[in-house]
């Protein structure tokens, strides 16, 4: 059987891990595929996604900074898509029209549910920042009834904008805005989505919203200590998470997604981290 053609397209994108990644799906479900890495030109995206489809390729993850171009690209959008406004996910359909998914949220709640034994119904939730990354995930985070869920960012007015996009979706969670200096109470949960990590700098937020039970989740990762986890540590939180767990399960859903076989995904998390 051929190996079919699969990518991730970003740049820069030699730093990727989504290649070994779907390499290790590839090996453990048996499927025929063949993922490499793209780096296209920054003012090239459309050119590089339709150059793609043209010679075979199946199937493309978008990550940064392309994934508001391939939603605005595409010529349908799933439900999660649309609301996310950005999409990591493409592929043609039946009449070969490209079709944006967004896997991210999908991504984040199977990792600190399945992996972490963290269940958001009922949790008094803190997200930080309110950039596509957030935008990402909002709604499956709402979709598992937490009590509450405060976004907290430098520019209130993002924040209180996101609050207004998701608040047909929030049910009975209450859904609030506020900037990085207002939330001043411990929460069960704390999700980073800023990018500050990646700088090794931390977001202004106070210490007292970590108590003896919180559970800090950062969506970047890295070998070490994120330097916000490491201030959570620093500061009494129960426990901390990466997002490394977050970037299996959302190539999981896509390769899902392609392929209609969902790989398993701690052997790959465990592999990773022994890389």
């Amino acid at each position: 059987m051929t190996n079919e053609l699969y990518a991730v397209v970003g740049n820069p994108i030699s730093h990727s891990k989504s290649p070994r990644i779907h390499s290790l799906f590839a090996c453990q479900t048996g499927e025929p595929v063949e993922y490499t890495a793209i780096q296209a030109p920054i003012d090239e995206f459309s050119g590089t996604v339709r150059h793609f489809f043209e010679r075979g390729g199946k199937g493309l993850n978008v990550t940064v900074p392309f994934k508001e171009q391939a939603w605005t690209l595409a010529d349908h959008r799933t439900p999660r898509a649309e609301k996310a406004g950005a999409a990591n996910t493409l592929y043609l359909d039946q009449e070969n029209e490209l079709v944006a998914d967004n896997t991210d949220g999908v991504g984040i709640v199977r990792d600190l549910q399945n992996n972490h034994g963290v269940a958001l119904k009922g949790l008094k939730v803190l997200v930080l920042g309110a950039g596509g990354a957030v935008r990402g995930v909002i709604g499956p985070i709402l979709a598992e009834q937490p009590a509450a869920l405060t976004i907290a960012n430098r520019t209130v007015a993002k924040a209180e904008a996101l609050v207004r996009l998701f608040a047909k979706e929030a049910g009975t969670t209450v859904l609030s805005a506020c900037g990085f200096e207002a939330p001043d109470q411990p929460f069960d949960l704390i999700i980073n989505g800023t990018s500050a990590s990646l700088q090794g700098d931390l977001p202004p937020v106070s210490a007292n919203v970590i108590g003896p039970a919180t559970v800090v989740y950062d969506m970047m990762y890295s070998l070490q200590t994120t330097t916000f986890n490491q201030w959570a540590l620093d500061n009494g939180a129960r426990r901390v998470h990466d997002g490394l767990g977050m970037l299996v399960e959302q190539a999981a859903e896509s390769f899902f997604v392609w392929r209609g076989v969902r790989p398993e995904t701690a052997p790959v998390i465990e592999e990773l981290r022994t890389d």
